[in-house]
C-alpha cells in the first residue's frame, strides 16, 4: 500500500471507533461525506483491501498490445524509418501499415525504449514575430536549400516558394546547384497553379540583385545612376512583380522553417517512392506540394487572394528566359555564346532587315528564339562552311640563328665558365660584362696571339 492509502485507512479506522465523525473524517481526507461512508462500509466488510483500486494490476482493455508495440519499435529501427521524426513516422504508420494511433501514444512507446527523435527541439526563445500578410499572394518568400535529398551522398539544391499569408508551398524544383533555371521553374509552377503575386521576398543572391547595386553611393543614386537588372529581376518586372531583398535569413524565416520540415521528410518520401534521379524528384514534387499544403497551410485573414490570374496573352517562354541583344548579318545569321544561329522566317512573318539589333531569348523549354518588333521567330543552328584547305606545300619557317662570331655570342665557347660563390646578381652581371662583353679580355687575348 502507498502512504496515502495507509493514511486513509488510519482516518477511516478512527471514524469507525468513534474518535472522528464522518464530517471530520471527510474534511481530513479531502473527500465528500458520501465517499467516507462508502469507504467505512468497505473496510467493515473487506478490511484494508477495500481501499485498493479494483483495477490495480489489470491491463486496460484499450491498451496497446505488446505485439503491436514490438512491431512499431522494429519499424522505427529499420533502415526505412530510422531517420523519420516522430510526427512523420506516425503519419507513415497510418499510410503504409494501417496503424492509427495518437502522436502521444507513439511518442510514449518510442521514448520508453530509449529511442529519440532525430529532429531536436531547441529551447524556446521569446521574440517578436512579424505578422502574416492579410491576403494570399501579397508576399511570396523564395529561397534555395542544398542538401543530400536523394540520400546518395551528393548535395542537390531544391528551389522553393512559400506564401507568407497562408504558409502554402507555391512550388519546388530540384537542380544540381542554386541557379536561375531553378527559380524560373518555381515561378512558372506558381504562375500556372496559383497566379502572379504582388511581391517576392528573397535574399541578396546575384540571381535577384546585381552585385554592383551595393556599390552605388548616395551621390550616384541622386544623379540617377542605376544598376542593370538581373535576368530574374527583369522577368519579374515584366510581370509587374516587386522584388524585396532581405539582409538576414531570419527576415524570411517562413521559408527557412520550410527547409527544416522538408529536410526531415523528403529524403524518406523519396526513398519510399524509389526516386533516385533529379527528373524523378521534380515529377514527385509537383504532387507533393499539394500534400504539404493540406497538412500545414492556414487560412488567411482575408478570403480574397491578391494573386493576378495568368492571362492567355502572357507568353511565359518569352519572359522566363535569358534575354540578350545581337545583330543579324545579311543572311539572317547571328552568333550567340560561340555558336551561330539562323532566323527561321515563317510565311506570315515579315523579314528582319540586315544589320538589325534583335532580342535573343534562350530557355530550357523553347530553346533559342528571336524577337523583333514584338514578333517571336524560331531559330536553327547554322554551321558556316569551312574554307578549302590549300594543298600547296607550306614553306618551312627559317628561324634566324646568329653565328658564333656574333658579338653577343663571341667568346662564350673560348672562355672557361666562371664559378663565383657570391650570390649577388649585380656582381655576376658585372663580371660577365667584363669577360664576355664586346672588346673584352677575349679580344685582347686574340690580338696578343
Amino acid at each position: 500500500m502507498s502512504q496515502k492509502q495507509i493514511n486513509r485507512y488510519v482516518v477511516i479506522q478512527k471514524s469507525l471507533e468513534g474518535l472522528l465523525t464522518v464530517k471530520e473524517a471527510a474534511k481530513v481526507l479531502g473527500l465528500s461525506e458520501r465517499q467516507v461512508i462508502r469507504l467505512r462500509k468497505g473496510v467493515m466488510e473487506s478490511g484494508v483491501s477495500a481501499l485498493i483500486h479494483k483495477n490495480k494490476g489489470r491491463k486496460p482493455s484499450h491498451a496497446v498490445s505488446d505485439e503491436l508495440k514490438g512491431k512499431i519499435i522494429s519499424l522505427k529501427l529499420s533502415d526505412t524509418y530510422k531517420d523519420a521524426n516522430f510526427k512523420h513516422f506516425n503519419e507513415l504508420l497510418e499510410r503504409f501499415h494501417s496503424i492509427k494511433l495518437s502522436y502521444s501514444t507513439i511518442y510514449n512507446i518510442l521514448t520508453s525504449t530509449g529511442i529519440k527523435s532525430p529532429k531536436k527541439r531547441r529551447r524556446f526563445k521569446p521574440h517578436t514575430r512579424r505578422k502574416r500578410k492579410p491576403q494570399m499572394g501579397l508576399l511570396v518568400q523564395m529561397d534555395s536549400s542544398p542538401f543530400d535529398w536523394l540520400g546518395i551522398g551528393c548535395n542537390y539544391s531544391i528551389h522553393g516558394a512559400i506564401d507568407d499569408a497562408t504558409g502554402k508551398v507555391l512550388g519546388l524544383y530540384m537542380t544540381k546547384n542554386e541557379c536561375l533555371q531553378g527559380y524560373f521553374e518555381v515561378a512558372r509552377f506558381m504562375f500556372q497553379n496559383f497566379g502572379i503575386p504582388v511581391s517576392i521576398y528573397s535574399d541578396r543572391h546575384a540571381i535577384f540583385l546585381s552585385p554592383k547595386a551595393s556599390k552605388l553611393s548616395i551621390e550616384d543614386q541622386l544623379e540617377g545612376k542605376v544598376c542593370n537588372d538581373t535576368q530574374f529581376s527583369r522577368a519579374m518586372k515584366e510581370l509587374g512583380i516587386t522584388i524585396i531583398t532581405a539582409r538576414s535569413p531570419q527576415a524570411k524565416g517562413r521559408i527557412e522553417r520550410l527547409w527544416n520540415t522538408l529536410q526531415s521528410r523528403l529524403p524518406i518520401e523519396f526513398k519510399l517512392a524509389g526516386i533516385k534521379t533529379i527528373d524523378e524528384a521534380n515529377e514527385f514534387l509537383k504532387k507533393y506540394v499539394f500534400e504539404l499544403n493540406n497538412m500545414f497551410s492556414v487560412e488567411p485573414l482575408s478570403n480574397e487572394p491578391a494573386f493576378r490570374p495568368l492571362s492567355n496573352d502572357i507568353d511565359l517562354d518569352s519572359i522566363l528566359c535569358v534575354k540578350e541583344k545581337r545583330k543579324v548579318d545579311n543572311g539572317g545569321v547571328f552568333s550567340f555564346y560561340g555558336k551561330h544561329f539562323k532566323v527561321v522566317q515563317k510565311d506570315n512573318q515579315p523579314p528582319i532587315p540586315t544589320r538589325t539589333t534583335i532580342n535573343v531569348f534562350i530557355n530550357s523549354l523553347a530553346g533559342v528564339q528571336v524577337e523583333y518588333k514584338g514578333i517571336v521567330y524560331e531559330t536553327e543552328v547554322f554551321v558556316k562552311p569551312k574554307k578549302s584547305s590549300n594543298d600547296a606545300v607550306k614553306k618551312e619557317k627559317n628561324t634566324y640563328r646568329p653565328p658564333e662570331d656574333h658579338y653577343y655570342k663571341y667568346g662564350r665557347n673560348l672562355v672557361k665558365p666562371i664559378i663565383y660563390d657570391e650570390s649577388d646578381q649585380e656582381i655576376l652581371s658585372m663580371l660577365e660584362e667584363i669577360f664576355l662583353g664586346k672588346d673584352s679580355f677575349v679580344d685582347r687575348y686574340k690580338n696578343l696571339g
